[in-house]
Order: C-alpha cells, then structure tokens, then sequence
C-alpha cells in the first residue's frame, strides 16, 4: 500500500489519506475498465458486413433476403442498387463490393474471366419483364397501344447496360414493333428509373421486372401485363462474390452466395416473380 500510496503521490504532487487513495484508485480502475471495454465490445459484438451490388431489378426482393439473411446467420448486407452493366464498370474501377448479384449471367462471367473473382457465377433467378402504365386502365391490346401515336413515351432501360433494357427491345423486335416504338423510346439509367418514370406518370407505359409490380410497394397501382416469354432471351441472373469480398469478408460472402439456394431464399424469390433454378 505504501508503494502505490508514493506513485499516487508522485502523480498527484501531494500527500493524499489512504481513503482518498482508494476511491481514487477506484475511479481510474473504473475508467480504465470502460475504456478497455469501449475499444474491445465492438470486436466482439460487431457482425460482419457484406457490401452486394443488386441489379436493380431485384431491389424489393433484396430487402427480403437480407432481412432473412440477418436472421439465420446473423449478419448484415448492405445493398446498392443500379443497372448491372455500371457496376461492372464501378468493380473494374475499383469499388469496394463483396457479392455482386447481376440482371444477367453475362456480366458477372466476365469478371469471372478477367480475375475479379475465382469462383465461377451461378444462376440464383430468372426474371420475367412485364409492360406497366399508370395512365392505361387495360393493356391487353398492348401492341395496339404501342402503335397508337397517342402513346408518346415508353420507358425502358438503357439496353447497353441493363440486361432487363435489352430483352425489351428483344420483345419489341420479335412483335415487329421496333421501328415504331423507336422514337417514342426514354431510356433510364436502370430499372429502378424505369419504375419512378412510371408511376409518376411522365411516361405513357414502360418495361420492367416482374418482381417490381409484385412487391408490396407497387402491388395494386397501375396496371401491368407479363411479355410472352418467346419473345426475348429468359433472364438468367447471375451471383458471383468477388475477389474483395473473398479478401475482406470471405466467409460471410460466401455464406451469402449459399444461402441464395436455399429453399428459404427461394421462396422469398418466387414469392417476388422470379422463378429458380
């Protein structure tokens, strides 16, 4: 006690009584011990982060998912949502994902072949695209509608990067319908444009995913028909987890890769429009 009586003095400058000493000591125990654990809980409480690129088609859906991915395996996704060909760019260039979930199986083995990533795509979906108005009450005479020159805008994807973009114009193409619709074309930057230029009216109808007019957000408003599936190339879509996520978040990336087989996964996909391998 007399030691740590001198050290106390030697800190404080002064002669201090044993009592003083110890709620002294005390405190500092205690600070010293909050801080220890202020540096120390986050390592061990903290759940790995997966960051994923969801084609934007598959916004609605991902929110599903990730709720039920946090539940089973306790970890977070952290999703950003855009047109798959801009984030094979933003990956090339460089960002930061761990998963990427693509529109198409295209894109993701591209960057399989280039290195991004040592494990071949596998197909987690297939998507349907529907033609959806807000303005139309009955688009059951669509290609009539699409001929009338009452009809000025159609959105669509932008089909050099937006696989959902380009089986539009498949679907377009296929109906003998291109070189009308042509000049009557908006093209959006992704689906999730698509979607906001139709529900807000500034366009007459337009192209989208299936799982967008069945998510809980759109279901009811407007009015929707599903395309002839004949008519443009079936949209399988592709998961790949990359090489930062292999690097940084290895386990939880792959954790995630193999939970979107899974018959819980699945449902939640079905449930949206998809349908699954």
């Amino acid at each position: 006690m007399k030691i740590i009586i001198g050290l106390f003095n030697m800190m404080f400058g002064q002669k201090m009584q044993i009592e003083s000493i110890s709620q002294q000591f005390f405190r500092v125990f205690v600070s010293v011990t909050l801080v220890l654990l202020g540096l120390s809980l986050p390592l061990i409480t903290k759940a790995d982060s997966v960051h994923v690129a969801v084609a934007a088609n598959m916004q609605f859906a991902f929110e599903e998912l990730k709720g039920e991915f946090k539940k089973q395996s306790g970890h977070d996704l952290k999703g950003v949502f855009n047109s798959s060909g801009k984030f094979v760019n933003q990956i090339k260039n460089g960002a930061p994902f761990d998963v990427f979930m693509s529109a198409d199986m295209d894109y993701p083995t591209v960057l399989f072949h280039e290195g991004f990533s040592d494990v071949p795509p596998k197909i987690y979906a297939y998507g349907a695209i529907v033609l959806w108005s807000n303005k139309f009450k009955d688009l059951r005479g669509w290609q009539a509608i699409i001929q009338d020159s009452k009809t000025q805008k159609i959105a669509i994807a932008n089909p050099k990067t937006a696989p959902y973009g380009r089986e539009a114009l498949k679907t377009l193409k296929h109906f003998k319908l291109d070189s009308i619709a042509a000049p009557r074309l908006v093209y959006a930057e992704s689906i999730s444009q698509v979607n906001q230029y139709i529900y807000s009216g500034l366009v007459d109808l337009g192209f989208t995913a299936k799982s967008v007019v069945l998510s809980s957000e759109m279901q009811g408003k407007g009015v929707w028909l599903e395309l002839p599936k004949e008519s443009y190339t079936p949209i399988a879509q592709g998961v790949i987890v990359l090489r930062h996520g292999r690097e940084k978040a290895g386990n939880v990336s792959k954790q995630f890769y193999e939970f979107l087989s899974t018959v819980k996964a699945k449902e939640i996909l079905q449930k949206n429009g998809y349908t699954v391998p």
